[in-house]
C-alpha cells in the first residue's frame, strides 16, 4: 500500500502523476463528483452507511465541491492522486468517516466508469455532427438528383450519373458508419461500479442502483471484465476509424473533381483561397485541410487501438487516464471534419459545361448505345458492344461529340451485320444522350427518377430512426441527472 506521507520521486512526478493530475481536472472531477454521491446514496440505501453518517458525508461532498478550486490546484505529490486529495478533505472535514465513502468500491472500477462517463458525453456530441452531415447530404442529393455529373472509375471518365446518385452511395455508407458509432455507444452504457478491485464485494451493495443513478443501462456483469474489458474503448474507436477512413475517400474525390483538368465541382469564393503570386489561382484549400483532418483522425484512432495491442487481460495502466486523453483528440479533429464538410458540400455546384465536354469527349455514354442496340435491333451484348466500341473510336479519333457520330455508327453497324441498322439518327442521338443513360437504369439502387427518390426516402427513414436512438440515451441520461441530484439531496435532510 503506499504510504500518503511520502513525497513521490520528482522525476516520477513530473512525468507521469502531474500531468495525469491536470488531465482529471480537465475531464474527470465533474464524472468524479457523480460517482461520489451515486456511491453514497447505494451505501445508504442498502444500509451499509448509516443514514447520519451518509448525510454528514454529503455535506461534506458538497463542501469539498464548493470550497475546493480545481483552477487553482498544482499537483505537488502531497496526495498520489485527486482521488485521494478528495478523500483527504472529507477526513479533514469528517475525521475518519471521511474514509467510509470508499466502502465496496476500487480506484478500478471508479476509473473504467469515469472514463466511459468522458467517452458517452463525446460520442454522443460526435453522433449529432454526423447525422447533421447526414442530413444535410439528404437535403443536397435531393436538390442534385437530376444534376449529371461524369462517374469515374480507375481515374478515367466512366459512366454518367447524377450528382445526388453520387451523394446517396456517401450517404449509405455514412448512416453504415453512424450504426457502428452507435453500437459503439451502446457498450459504453454498462456501469462497472460495483466491479472493485476485480471481484466485486463482500458487502451487499447494490449495483444496478448505482448503473441506474449515473444513466447506464444496468451493471456490467462480470466483475473482472469491469477492468480488464477494455473493448468499450477499441470498439469506439475502430468505429470512429472507419467513418473519416470513408470520408477521406470522399474528400480526395471533391479534391480530383476541382482539378483544373476535371474542374467537375465548382467551390465557391468564401470556400477557397488565392495565390499570393499567381493572380489566376483559386485554391480550394478548405478539401486539403479535410483530407489531412480526416487522416490525422483515423491515426489519432488507430493509437489507442495499438496501445492495448498484447497487453494483459487486467486492471493495467495502458488503457487508463494517459490514454483516454490522448484519444479525445480525435474527437476534436473528427468534430472539425464533419463541421466542414457539413458547410462546404451544400456549398458546392457541378459545373455542367465540363459535365458536358468530358462527356462528349470521352463517349462515356456508348454503353446506352449497346444496350440499346440489344433491345431494338435484335444483337447479342458482344456484337453490340463491339459496333458500340467501334463508333466510340471513331469519333474520338475525329475529336467529335458522340451525338454527332451517327455516320460512324452506320460504319461500324454495317460492317458487323451486313445490313443497315434500323435506329436512324434521332433515336441514336437520344440514345447516347446523358439524360437517357440516366432515365434509363431507373432500377433498385440506380440514378433514374423513381429509383432515386425511393431510396432518399429510404435515407430519411433511416436517418430519423438513428437520431431517435442518440436522443433516447441522451434522455436516459439527463433523466439520471436529475435522479442522482433527488437521491443525494434526500441524504442532506435531517430528521
Amino acid at each position: 500500500m503506499t504510504d500518503q506521507s511520502v513525497f513521490p520521486d520528482p522525476t516520477y512526478r513530473d512525468t507521469v502523476l502531474a500531468p495525469l493530475f491536470d488531465g482529471v481536472k480537465a475531464h474527470y472531477a465533474g464524472h468524479m463528483a457523480a460517482i461520489n454521491r451515486a456511491h453514497l446514496v447505494m451505501l445508504a440505501e442498502t444500509g451499509i452507511l448509516e443514514s447520519g453518517d451518509a448525510g454528514a458525508i454529503a455535506g461534506a461532498l458538497l463542501d469539498v465541491d464548493a470550497e475546493v478550486n480545481l483552477d487553482a490546484l498544482r499537483y505537488t505529490g502531497e496526495f498520489e492522486d485527486y482521488f485521494f486529495l478528495v478523500e483527504a478533505e472529507l477526513k479533514r472535514r469528517l475525521g475518519d468517516l471521511g474514509g467510509a465513502l470508499h466502502t465496496a468500491r476500487s480506484r478500478n472500477d471508479m476509473d473504467h466508469t469515469l472514463f466511459k462517463l468522458a467517452l458517452r458525453t463525446r460520442v454522443s456530441v460526435l453522433l449529432e455532427q454526423a447525422l447533421t452531415l447526414t442530413e444535410a447530404l439528404i437535403a443536397k442529393a435531393e436538390a442534385e438528383k437530376a444534376t449529371l455529373i461524369v462517374a469515374y472509375t480507375h481515374g478515367q471518365p466512366a459512366q454518367p450519373t447524377t450528382w445526388g446518385h453520387y451523394l446517396g452511395a456517401v450517404i449509405e455508407v455514412m448512416l453504415r458508419d453512424i450504426a457502428r458509432l452507435n453500437a459503439a455507444a451502446d457498450g459504453l452504457e454498462h456501469c462497472p461500479m460495483g466491479a472493485a478491485a476485480i471481484t466485486t464485494s463482500g458487502f451487499p451493495i447494490d449495483r444496478a442502483r448505482v448503473a441506474e443513478l449515473l444513466g447506464f443501462e444496468g451493471p456490467l456483469v462480470n466483475s473482472y471484465g469491469c477492468i480488464a474489458s477494455v473493448d468499450y474503448v477499441t470498439g469506439l474507436y475502430s468505429a470512429m476509424k472507419l467513418m473519416f477512413l470513408h470520408l477521406g475517400r470522399v474528400i480526395q474525390d471533391m479534391q480530383f473533381w476541382t482539378a483544373f483538368e476535371v474542374g467537375q465541382l465548382y467551390v465557391p469564393n468564401s470556400l477557397v483561397q488565392i495565390s499570393s503570386i499567381m493572380p489566376q489561382k483559386r485554391n480550394p484549400v478548405p478539401i486539403e485541410h479535410l483530407r489531412h483532418l480526416a487522416s490525422a483522425t483515423v491515426g489519432q484512432c488507430d493509437a489507442i487501438v495499438g496501445v492495448m495491442q498484447n497487453t494483459p487481460f487486467t486492471d493495467m495502466n495502458d488503457s487508463e487516464g494517459e490514454v483516454q486523453q490522448l484519444g479525445y483528440a480525435a474527437f476534436e479533429r473528427g468534430a472539425r471534419v464533419l463541421q466542414l464538410l457539413t458547410a462546404l458540400i451544400p456549398a458546392c455546384r457541378v459545373n455542367a459545361d465540363r459535365v458536358r465536354r468530358t462527356t462528349d469527349a470521352a463517349c462515356i455514354t456508348i454503353t446506352e448505345l449497346a444496350d440499346t442496340l440489344v433491345r431494338d435491333e435484335g444483337l447479342t451484348f458482344r456484337a453490340a458492344h463491339e459496333i458500340a466500341a467501334a463508333t466510340a473510336k471513331a469519333v474520338i479519333a475525329e475529336g467529335a461529340a458522340l451525338g454527332d457520330g451517327y455516320a460512324a455508327f452506320s460504319t461500324a453497324f454495317e460492317t458487323l451485320t451486313g445490313r443497315a441498322p434500323g435506329l436512324d439518327e434521332a433515336a441514336f442521338r437520344t440514345a447516347v444522350a446523358p439524360e437517357t443513360f440516366v432515365a434509363r437504369r431507373d432500377r433498385i439502387g440506380g440514378p433514374g427518377e423513381a429509383a432515386l427518390r425511393e431510396a432518399l426516402a429510404g435515407y430519411v427513414a433511416e436517418a430519423e430512426a438513428a437520431r431517435a436512438a442518440c436522443a433516447l440515451r441522451k434522455t436516459r441520461h439527463e433523466t439520471a441527472e436529475q435522479r442522482l441530484k433527488s437521491a443525494f439531496d434526500a441524504l442532506l435532510v435531517k430528521d
